[in-house]
């Protein structure tokens, strides 16, 4: 008993002692790191300062707006306990300053007892120029008729260098890319489960200093009613596909439930990923601005937007979307690529199986999957008709088919316009 009680107290005394070290041999100043970093800045910017001290840890935290003879606290934080790092977060419209130059001074100290128990203190100074006036928005192009589940295109000019531009429908943002002429184009999605009376996209720019200017144009939304189908589930199809999932969905082995899950919480990620993947999209065109490809000597088999409900044992037990086109040919046939492109993808998907996706530059790729086999890598240049593969029955395929799919910016958008020149003559093409 009494080792043990030494041994407590040598512990304590030890801790104690390292506790102490810090405080009284600490010399070394807090770091500080404030972002955004840009020269200008805009009330409504939202600042993020981010503190760091690894010996004593953080005491206090201050910032300080000065514009001629104004001086505003901003953020005056304190530290009841030692942080190793603390992140803060102000604007500046609480300072009510006017457009032009101004000082921002953060102050921050840590729990040492240098500077006499004041702790060591560490002081950065960055000068910005307040602007508050919104980048102008010039739409250029004409006539934009958009059919509900399909693809707009549009393009504009902005009256000052800006970080950010694009087009915003409902809550989704897709970005804009500049061209050679100095205009910027943009591809986006009337989405299919979108009333046409609130289909309202509007252009969406943000200058270097965070003003948002916004530019509406004149557009057709053209309604489209989408097909409802019925698909019954079996037994024998969920012994046969659920196994594919087993590492995905590993805390049951209720086929039913798995399946479940796989058609809805599956299917949500896999719409995540999608939309991060859109992000690696070049910022030029890479396909030779004619009709895609469409799997050769196929029949349709299921079209985009078709509104399914799913039945096992006669009783309903889910509902979704089909966001692509399936074709079925022979089986195994070899699959084209639609258009010449990247390969940004290949591998198994969830709910898609075997899956190639190829880039086409400006936000627009194409997706191929249920494949039996993928003769393509990530990385590689395709040149349109080059084989990437071969149709199959994976993922939660039933029967041997190609699910054809057409992305803007990670959404789904119905692919049959990419296959009419005439519709991309006068609506891709001609924004440009």
């Amino acid at each position: 008993m009494k080792r043990l009680v030494f041994g407590v107290i040598l512990i304590l005394a030890l801790a104690g002692g390292v506790a102490g070290y810090l405080f009284l041999v600490d010399r070394a100043k807090p770091e500080i790191a404030l972002s955004p970093d840009a020269a200008v800045a805009a009330p409504k910017r939202e600042f993020t300062l981010t503190l760091r001290d690894a010996g004593s840890g953080l005491k206090s935290a201050k910032v300080v707006v000065r514009q001629e003879d104004k001086q505003i606290t901003l953020l005056d934080a304190a530290y009841a306990t030692p942080v190793r790092e603390a992140v803060e977060k102000f604007t500046l419209e609480p300072a009510g300053l006017r457009d032009g130059p101004f000082t921002l001074t953060i102050t921050a100290s840590d729990r040492s007892i240098a500077n006499f128990g004041a702790g060591n203190v560490a002081t950065v100074d960055r000068q910005f120029t307040l602007d508050t006036i919104p980048p102008r928005v010039d739409v250029t192009s004409l006539a934009h008729n958009v059919r509900q589940g399909g693809v707009g295109a549009v393009s504009f000019g902005v009256s000052e260098p800006v970080e950010s531009a694009g087009v915003v429908v409902g809550d989704d943002f897709y970005p804009a890319y500049k061209l050679d002429n100095g205009k910027y184009f943009c591809l986006y999605v009337f989405p299919f489960n979108m009333d046409p009376k609130n289909f309202v996209p509007k252009v969406k720019v943000t200058d270097q200093a965070g003003n948002v200017g916004m530019g509406a144009f004149r557009f057709q939304a053209i309604p489209r009613k989408f097909r409802d189908d019925k698909i019954n589930i079996s037994d024998a199809f969920l012994e046969s596909k659920m196994p594919q999932y087993y590492n995905i969905i590993p805390d049951t082995r209720d086929n039913l439930q798995i399946y479940l899950k796989v058609n809805n919480d599956v299917r949500k990620q896999n719409a995540v990923f999608l939309k991060e993947l859109a992000q690696k999209s070049a910022p030029a065109m890479l396909w030779d601005k004619k009709a895609f490809l469409r799997l050769p000597n196929a029949a349709p088999r299921a079209g985009f937007g078709d509104h399914r409900t799913y039945f096992y044992q006669g009783k309903e037990i889910d509902q979704q979307t089909h966001m692509g086109v399936d074709l079925a040919s022979l089986e195994g046939a070899a699959v084209p690529a639609a258009n010449s492109g990247k390969v940004v993808f290949t591998g198994f998907l969830g709910i898609y199986g075997e899956t190639v996706i190829i880039d086409h530059g400006l936000g627009l790729q194409t997706l191929y999957s249920h494949l039996r086999q993928i003769d393509a890598k990530v990385g590689q240049d395709v040149k349109k008709g080059d084989l990437i593969g071969k149709t199959g029955v994976t993922g939660l395929a039933v029967g041997d088919h190609l699910h054809f799919g057409v992305l803007v910016g990670g959404r789904e958008a119905s692919p049959i316009e990419w296959w009419d020149q005439h519709w991309i003559d006068d609506n891709i093409l001609s924004k440009l």
